[in-house]
């Protein structure tokens, strides 16, 4: 089954998995406030990539098209007004663990601004995908993950498409899988076990220190999804509100297909870039920091940001 989307022909039968619509609780009123009401939402089929784009996959988009991510463009100093001209190099943000325990009140204890990091490096000057083709693709920002989707006939996901998607099925259960972290012990997903940022208990003696995994290392979720939870965050299309709508009332139906197409009217000024939603968490995540690799968490993130925990994948609708 060929369906033509922009200029490419996508056969969904390769690499997707048909979702079928549905209505479900979207968000969590159990967690943290950002996921907040809970709220019925309905959403009409559609197809996902069965996995999130990998570095083989966007090496060959870049190869097809010649396209730069924005990690490795020049900056344009007006964009950051009041920053050291010569700090404007380009690269992304790489994580380093602590060495000890830290306060959890301020990220830059543990992220840095690598110059030289993008895709091709994700931890930076010296580093390499080569032999990583099957990770996820990381360091791609918002634009570099739209670009990705139109050259493959698609789109990213709305928040409520990627969240209905990663209940697979299951309603409004705390994780992907199920209730229970860790059923009969087993890992189900590739997030932080030990105190972050700091003490790190590797899953095997394969994956001693934090990072992506291959995708297809754990177990897919109830619609045959993978890394629904947790390896790295994705992008979706919506823009970031800090919490959720109200539920509607009783008497009307619930929202159909919603998305959030502007930025929140109440974003702070001195935000130069939109922020958009990320879904699913990351091998980044731990329970004493960032408890997100659950289907309904989220969280905000700037367009012009790459990390080297955040990638993305896409829908055919």
């Amino acid at each position: 089954m060929d369906i033509r989307a922009g200029s490419r022909t996508v056969d969904p039968s390769k690499g997707m998995v048909r979702i079928p619509g549905g209505t479900f609780l979207m968000g969590s009123d159990a967690f943290y406030p950002e996921e907040r009401p809970a709220h019925p939402v309905a959403v009409d089929g559609f197809w996902m990539d069965r996995l999130p784009v990998t570095v083989a996959e966007f090496r060959r988009f870049t190869k097809d098209t010649g396209y730069v991510t924005v990690a490795e463009r020049a900056i344009d100093p007006a964009d950051y007004p009041g920053a050291d001209p010569d700090a404007l190099v380009p690269g992304a943000l790489v994580f380093r663990m602590t060495p000890g325990p830290v306060d959890l009140d301020d990220w830059r204890r543990w992220w840095s601004y690598e110059p030289g990091a993008c895709w091709r490096r994700p931890q930076g000057v010296g580093s390499t995908v080569d032999g990583r083709e099957l990770h996820p693709v990381t360091q791609v920002a918002f634009e570099d993950a739209a670009a990705y989707a139109a050259w493959s006939g698609k789109d990213l996901p709305t928040e409520a498409e990627w969240e209905f998607a990663a209940r697979g099925g299951l309603e409004q259960a705390a994780f992907v899988w199920g209730d229970e972290f860790l059923p009969k012990g087993r890992r189900m997903a590739n997030t932080w076990h030990g105190a972050f940022p700091w003490q790190y208990v590797p899953a095997s003696v394969r994956h001693p220190a934090p990072g992506t995994t291959p995708v297809r290392t754990f177990p897919p979720n109830g619609y045959d999804l993978y890394d629904m939870a947790g390896n790295v965050w994705e992008w979706t299309s919506d823009h970031y509100t800090d919490r959720h709508p109200d539920p509607a009332p009783r008497t009307c139906c619930a929202p159909r297909n919603p998305r959030v197409d502007r930025p929140a009217t109440d974003a702070p000024a001195q935000e130069r870039f939109p922020h958009r939603v990320t879904k699913g968490g990351s091998h980044l995540c731990a329970p004493n920091y960032c408890l997100r690799y659950r289907p309904a968490a989220r969280t905000g993130q700037s367009e012009d940001t790459a990390t080297c925990h955040l990638g993305f994948r896409c829908v055919l609708r």
